[in-house]
């Protein structure tokens, strides 16, 4: 994995600890954020919002329904930075 994309992953975690209000120690890249740690739909948005801010990226709110975990949020990151 290159350092660059590294870097993004670091920042996406930090994003969403932030928002969920979580330490980073307790996100892994599979948890799941509504079952695992309790984001409801409203901290969804909010982490759409601040990823599409942070990276100058548009996400279809559809997209939404994959980004149930960090593994799920790097792929459409990834895939709404190449557009």
């Amino acid at each position: 994995m290159s350092a660059l994309v590294q870097e993004r992953r670091d920042d996406i975690k930090e994003i969403v600890c932030d928002i969920l209000e979580i330490d980073p120690d307790e996100l892994k890249d599979s948890s799941l954020l509504k079952e695992d740690h309790d984001a409801d739909s409203l901290r969804a948005i909010e982490i759409l919002a601040a990823l599409e801010k942070t990276f100058g990226i548009s996400i279809d709110q559809a997209e939404m329904s994959r980004m149930v975990n960090l593994d799920g949020i790097y792929a459409v990151v990834a895939e709404a930075s190449e557009k």
